[in-house]
């Protein structure tokens, strides 16, 4: 079935996924970058190295950790709570690393902004000032080797030592901030109806193939309506394409106010919208119909001094009571709108209505659902 088949491809389509991967992958080259660094330290003429075994050791680790961590389990699902473990094994490294090559007087201590970085990138900025507080007191206790000093030098040399940290950590943290701010807009504008604000087809597809599967596995009610308007090519041909907007808007406001918060509503193609009814059974959808169709029917709207109403046709399919495959249900609905359209409009007309017209040829001339819904 076609539809079916849309959903399953929009379902594979893992967008966080693919998100957190890419970010995984960042971190990745981040930390060949930082061992790559250390390792040019190490093998430099002039390294300082307080125990050259050990940190190639700790090289030799952290190596083969990111081996580990991202190549062994390459297929394995990501999540945030990795990226957040790895963020912490680069502060452990580096901080052995700096042990190693001089505490707080290391020419390696700026190693941390690679942390930085990454956090404020990928984990956020609550992750992120946690990190800067546990590299404060790493710093700490860095310097406790050779004894604290209280004195006003040295609380400024703290202060020049974090100030690029803190001011990294700012800037990348609100330049991530307005990628995350500007993606979430990109989403909510591909998800949904310019005009109406309603759920485009696009984004309904997966959620159709997800409320089917669930009424499936656990037996429950699940029903879909489809909703046509009457008039809206004589409202254009007579008031203009102004009207007809207004007329959309008008539907969609209707629906909103009739249907509940858990119900899922589309605007399917110019003048049709599908609306996802879960948990309820035949004859309350054909009752939420109903109180649609009146609704709209009660509506009127002002167009440059002229008012205008308009009516729609109501199709209603419901799984288990009519229909027996729940994959069936938007074909089914889109039947029995076929047939209140073709009834005289201004009327619900449910799937079992169909079934008991068995004299009646319901499907053999109409246009296929995709064709009259295609964009």
């Amino acid at each position: 079935m076609k539809i079916k088949e849309s959903n399953a491809a929009v379902d594979e389509f893992d967008v966080e996924q693919i998100e957190l991967k890419g970010f995984a992958r960042s971190i990745a080259e981040i930390e060949w970058l930082l061992l790559l660094l250390v390792l040019l330290y190490y093998i430099s003429p002039d390294a300082q190295v307080a125990s050259p075994a050990g940190l190639l050791i700790c090289m030799e680790v952290f190596g083969a950790f990111i081996l580990g961590f991202h190549y062994v389990n390459f297929n394995l699902p990501h999540f945030k709570w990795k990226l957040t473990i790895e963020t912490w094994v680069m502060i452990l490294f580096i901080t052995l690393v700096v042990w190693n090559t001089g505490s707080t007087e290391s020419p390696l201590l700026n190693l941390y902004l690679l942390v930085i970085i990454s956090s404020s990138i990928t984990l956020g900025k609550a992750v992120t000032v946690a990190e800067i507080v546990i590299i404060s007191l790493v710093y700490f206790f860095l310097a406790s080797r050779t004894g604290l000093d209280y004195s006003l030098v040295a609380y400024t040399e703290f202060l020049v030592f974090f100030l690029p940290f803190m001011l990294v950590a700012y800037i990348t943290t609100m330049l991530a901030a307005d990628v995350n701010y500007g993606k979430e807009m990109f989403k909510v504008l591909s998800e949904t109806d310019e005009m109406t604000g309603l759920l485009n087809k696009r984004s309904f597809s997966p959620m159709l193939n997800k409320a089917t599967e669930v009424a499936v596995q656990y037996s429950q009610p699940l029903s879909i309506m489809m909703i046509d308007a009457d008039n809206l090519k004589t409202v254009n041909d007579t008031h203009g394409h102004k009207a007809g907007d207004k007329l959309i808007e008008t539907i969609a406001g209707a629906i909103r106010d009739c249907l509940r918060t858990s119900d899922i509503t589309c605007r399917y193609g110019g003048d049709e919208f599908v609306a996802l009814l879960p948990h309820l059974p035949s004859k309350k959808a054909r009752e939420t119909a109903e109180r649609l169709r009146s609704a709209v029917e009660s509506t009127s709207f002002d167009v440059d001094g002229v008012r205008i109403s308009t009516t729609v046709s109501v199709g209603v399919a419901s799984y288990p009571d009519e229909v027996k495959i729940a994959d069936e249900l938007m074909e089914k609905a889109d039947e029995a709108l076929y047939k209140s359209k073709a009834s005289g409009r201004n009327c619900v007309i449910t799937y079992s209505q169909l079934k008991e017209e068995a004299n009646k040829p319901v499907i053999e001339q109409r246009q296929p659902l995709e064709r009259r819904t295609s964009e």
